[in-house]
């Protein structure tokens, strides 16, 4: 494979925390012959609930796939409509329209990236059943600021795909909204590979949950088997083979997450005053999660093919979906308001390499190039172009 330009190694956008204990745990799975959800899926939902402080957590096949599992089971389908930021992942509005509801996208606030409230709750006609904020990158809801929507009996669905770890109020993320839903993809804080958590007060919801994603399995005594199919479910079981993987991972979660956020810390001192760069604010009375550290610079594509072509994999925020066709073209999909805020964060948010094992020198490499892809010189020992 021909190398890219460039001197140094390749320093990755993340990179999975895979250790011997992963690997213990895995090949002691394989090796007891319960490769499907079972003990250890239990044992991994069982870590997650206690970590965030939710009474449940289920797990599923995906955060997508969680989505779509608690719209369903809320009876979210045709002829509702559903809140989402226009600044994210494809995956939060394609779980909508999966289960055969409408698209409300809403602006978010170009400081934050994160959904712009008081734009939500004039989004919120009379079809809109469900909210799905986003706690964009790890950076937390101020969900005090959701509560006008609760209070009209918009169930508050949040999706936390990156936000493992961040607090607001003192409380976990996971234990604030009616549900939050997680992803355990590869980038994310803790990985299975593939995989979603679902987290929940509401235990008869976690019970639907847990049918719904097993083929709409009940107990049933009068069964021969002791089981029943009470509603029209589906396959959204997470193996004892993934599940594996998290478990090693969420024993040592405190570790992991400190590790992260010293990472960022190291970013916020090597680019403070740095010219042209801006950094998202933090929720007040939050604390980040850094799955992800982002910044705002203007000329984002410029700066970042450069930064590739160095070796450094720097990478977009995500999207502003109603930029996307299967979104702006989509008559099942609306927009609120002028969407400029997800448009301005969408252009100019650029996420920097952020894993656990980044050394120092990776690190200030990695602003070196950034600042030398902007043009400073003279700064932090900026390599020139």
């Amino acid at each position: 494979m021909r190398k890219p330009k460039g001197n140094g190694d390749r320093i990755p956008l993340a990179r999975p925390c895979v250790t011997a204990a992963v690997r213990e745990r895995v090949l002691a799975v394989l090796d007891s012959g319960q490769l499907t959800e079972g003990p250890v899926t239990a044992e991994l939902e069982s870590q997650w609930a206690a970590f965030t402080g939710a009474t449940h957590a289920v797990a599923a096949t995906s955060c997508t796939t969680g989505l779509e599992l608690v719209l369903r089971t809320l009876g979210v389908g045709p002829g509702d409509e559903v809140l989402v930021p226009d600044f994210t992942y494809p995956a939060t509005a394609l779980a909508v329209l999966n289960v055969g509801a409408d698209v409300v996208l809403v602006d978010v606030d170009p400081r934050t990236m994160l959904v712009d409230y008081r734009a939500m709750e004039e989004a919120a006609g009379p079809n809109v059943r469900v909210a799905v904020p986003v706690s964009i990158f790890g950076n937390p809801l101020d969900y005090g600021q959701l509560a006008h929507l609760s209070n009209r009996g918009i169930t508050i669905v949040e999706d936390a795909a990156c936000a493992l770890g961040a607090t607001f109020g003192g409380r976990r993320v996971g234990s604030l909204a009616d549900v939050s839903v997680f992803s355990m993809h590869p980038r994310k804080t803790v990985t299975t590979g593939e995989g979603g958590m679902i987290t929940t007060s509401d235990g008869e919801l976690a019970e639907r949950l847990r049918s719904c994603k097993h083929f709409g399995m009940v107990a049933d005594a009068d069964s021969p088997t002791g089981m029943c199919f009470s509603c029209e479910g589906t396959n959204l079981k997470l193996s004892d083979v993934l599940a594996a993987i998290g478990v090693a991972q969420m024993e040592r979660i405190d570790a992991i997450l400190a590790e992260r956020a010293a990472l960022a810390a190291g970013y916020v001192a090597l680019l403070a005053d740095a010219p042209g760069v801006t950094l998202p604010e933090i929720t007040p009375g939050g604390t980040h999660g850094w799955q992800s550290f982002c910044v705002f610079v203007e000329r984002r594509d410029e700066i970042m093919a450069r930064m590739r072509r160095h070796n450094i994999e720097a990478q977009i925020g995500t999207y502003a979906l109603h930029m996307q066709p299967v979104f702006r073209d989509n008559p099942r999909c609306r927009l609120h308001g002028t969407m400029e805020g997800g448009r301005r964060v969408f252009s100019r948010c650029l996420a920097l390499p952020l894993f656990v094992g980044m050394t120092a020198a990776q690190q200030r490499r990695v602003v070196d190039e950034l600042l030398a892809a902007m043009g400073v010189t003279g700064r932090n020992d900026a390599a020139t172009a």
